[in-house]
This record gives C-alpha cells, structure tokens and sequence, in this order.
C-alpha cells in the first residue's frame, strides 16, 4: 500500500463513515481493488488510525453539543443532558455484547467477502428508502427507541449495512425527529469507536515494526478532513429528506458487487 491508496482508503472512510453506504463494506471494496497485500496486523492498524481520525471529526462538528453534555451531567442532577449520556449509553449495549461475544465470527465476514457486502448494501438501500418517506416529528429519541437503535447498529457491524444509515433509519421510522435522529446517530459511536480502538490497541495484535507511517499519516489526515465534509453535509441531507439518493447508490454498487463476486466465483 503506497500513500495514494492510503490517501483513497482513507477518503473512503471519512465520507462512507458518515455517509449513509457503509464504511467497512466500502473499505472492503476499495482494498479488493486496489489490491490490498498488507498483513493482517498492519491492516488492523491502517483500520484503527482511519476511526480513530472520523471519531475526531465527529468530536469537531459536535464540540459544542459534547461540551453542553459534559457540564450538564456535571451538575450530578437527572437532567435532559444526563438522560441523554444515559440514552447513548444504553445504545451501545447491543454493539459491545457483539463485538466482546461474538468477535472471532464477525471477523470471518471480512477480507473480500464481495458478496456479503452487495447483498448488504442492498439492505441498506431498502432502510434508506423507507426511512425517507418517513414523517418528520419533533419527537426526541427515548429510551425505549436508544436499545432499539443499539440493536440496528450492532446488526450494522455485518459489512455492507451502513452505520449511520441503518441508525439514522431506524430513529426515523420510530418517528423522531430527523435532525436529532442525525445527531444521536453520530454521537452515539464515539464511545463505541474509542472502546474498539483501545480493545484493539491492548489485545497485540498490531504491528508496528514495519510500519508506514507516512501512509498511516497520509490516511489520517484525508479521512479527519472527508469525515469534517460528510458530517455536516449528512445532517443537511436527512434533514431534507434526500436519502434516496443514496438508496439508489446503494443498489447499483451492491449489484455491481455481487456481479463482481459471482463472476470471480464462475471463472
């Protein structure tokens, strides 16, 4: 990998992050393409720098909310800051209950498994689609609606669903707002993002030996600034309701995807 292809895969996450098309189905895509060799310690790495950059953007966009956040809970009173904390916090229960149990098995669905990832994304266009016919409300996300979006996102680890699209859907066809939905959706993976990155940091498994760094930086610093750009232009697009451009992008990479994946099967 050369620091043209970081620099792609690192676009690729920063925009698909945010961007309701799924990142690890689109980081998947992009390392067929371009041919991927590296190790799998060095790939776990190149992953983990790429989230660590988009959790960053995301803490940019909504400094302000976090800041807010932070005060309120500080107050040590049961407020509509502390039940939000409370409410990203039980979200999360899902996504860690997968990732701590049922690791080993989501890592065999990764490493070019093309077909998995059109079909995925297919689902993920068919979510988009309902989601933007949905009715815009000024209802806040409750905690009844936090476990089941936790559950849409931890069903998003597959490769394919999209994160914010299946969370942002989900919110939406419960009936909450769009906007706040937006803004829950993208909060509510910082925690889970910096968890996964620690865990991946603690357990080994990374090399650093033969690093790149210059890649590594090359990748960083293109997904800190895609995942800036597709953070706000994300919020503007749901609430508009133009998520069904994305549903239709959705279905003509998965079924190039899946073209893809069966004819290297027939040939």
């Amino acid at each position: 990998m050369d620091v043209i292809d970081s620099i792609v895969l690192g676009i690729i996450q920063g925009l698909t992050e945010f961007l309701p098309v799924s990142s690890s189905g689109h980081l998947e895509l992009g390392k067929a393409i371009l041919g991927d060799t590296s190790i799998p310690e060095e790939s776990l790495l190149f992953t983990v720098v790429l989230h660590f950059a988009t959790a960053l953007s995301t803490i940019v966009i909504f400094r302000k909310d976090i800041l807010d956040l932070i005060k309120g809970a500080l107050k040590l009173q049961w407020n509509d800051d502390l039940k939000f904390i409370s409410k990203i916090a039980l979200s999360m229960v899902p996504a860690v209950i997968v990732g701590l149990f049922f690791e080993k098995q989501l890592e065999q669905l990764f490493g070019g498994n093309i077909l998995l990832v059109g079909c995925m994304l297919l689902v993920t266009a068919l979510l988009l689609f309902m989601a933007d016919r949905a009715k815009d409300t000024n209802k806040n996300v409750t905690f009844k609606d936090a476990i089941i979006i936790g559950i849409s996102q931890a069903i998003a680890m597959l490769p394919g669903i999209s994160r914010s699209g299946a969370t942002i859907s989900t919110s939406v066809l419960l009936g909450n707002d769009k906007t706040k939905a937006a803004r829950f959706s993208f909060l509510m993976v910082v925690p889970l993002i910096f968890g996964k990155i620690a865990k991946d940091v603690l357990s080994g498994d990374i090399s650093y030996e033969s690093s790149n760094f210059t890649n590594l930086g090359a990748g960083f610093v293109a997904a800190f600034i895609a995942g800036l750009f597709a953070c706000t232009w994300m919020i503007a697009l749901v609430k508009k309701s133009k998520l069904s451009y994305f549903a239709i992008y959705c279905v003509i990479v998965g079924l190039i995807a899946i073209g893809f994946a069966l004819s290297n099967t027939a040939g």
